[in-house]
């Protein structure tokens, strides 16, 4: 069983889907000090004229002083207004643009509560049923599990990993600084990697920006052609890319 475990982030960009669908446990990593202003409470779309801007949920209690389980959202029917809002630009050219409206407002209208982390489970949902990803997450926090051996960033993983009784453990390639693998052959898991190139497409008069929330891919792109894209993702085994 290949486990998958993440910090709950907003829309993120499409490379977070790929992990999910190659990952048979999917665990939100909820438990560690939360981080303000990181992608768990804001992320990126087309600027209506230049660049990029950003789509941001504002918290009632943002501070590094709580748990990333705590944080709460000021409110949620403002932040549903501001987050459509920055997506009302698309609405004469994107194809997708209804659509993504909908898929967004029934994220805010999902989550139940003003739970952060809530609302990015019902955003991260929403979308995998719109791309037919199988999408059964675990919630850190809610699984009682005994962490406190941990001591430093990189032992999260493992430990979560061996608790679930996980035989691998699945993370971007771009964090692979931050584990060793022998603590997780250790415990009888193999680590790996997942390798996401920058998947390109149309942008109808804009400058096409690589990397932006999961919410631009599919302005721009049906179903068919964001599964072709998740397709081009690539595990590797820690072997493969860590230093011997």
């Amino acid at each position: 069983m290949r486990a998958g475990i993440m910090q709950p982030y907003f829309f993120p960009y499409l490379g977070y889907f790929a992990l999910i669908e190659r990952s048979d446990r999917w665990v939100v990593f909820d438990v560690t000090q939360y981080t303000p202003k990181t992608w768990m409470n804001r992320n990126r779309v087309l600027h209506p004229t230049e660049s990029w801007n950003w789509v941001t949920v504002p918290l009632s209690n943002s501070s590094n002083s709580i748990r990333i389980h705590e944080a709460q959202v000021l409110d949620g029917g403002k932040a549903r207004a501001s987050a459509l809002g920055k997506l009302s630009h698309y609405r004469n050219r994107a194809p997708h643009w209804r659509t993504v409206t909908e898929l967004m407002a029934a994220a805010f209208d999902g989550a139940g509560d003003s739970s952060l982390v809530a609302l990015n489970v019902s955003a991260m949902r929403v979308v995998c049923t719109y791309l037919g990803i199988t999408f059964e997450p675990l919630i850190c926090s809610e699984l009682g599990l005994d962490l406190s051996a941990v001591d430093h960033p990189g032992g999260w993983a493992p430990a979560v990993s061996a608790a679930l009784g996980a035989d691998r453990y699945l993370n971007p390639v771009g964090g692979r600084a931050l584990f060793t693998e022998s603590e997780f052959t250790e415990r009888g898991i193999a680590l790996e990697f997942l390798e996401f190139p920058t998947f390109e497409y149309e942008t109808d008069g804009y400058a096409f920006e690589p990397n932006l929330s999961v919410l631009d891919v599919l302005m721009w792109n049906d179903v068919d052609d964001v599964r072709a894209a998740l397709a081009t993702a690539t595990v590797k085994q820690a072997s493969e890319l860590l230093p011997s």
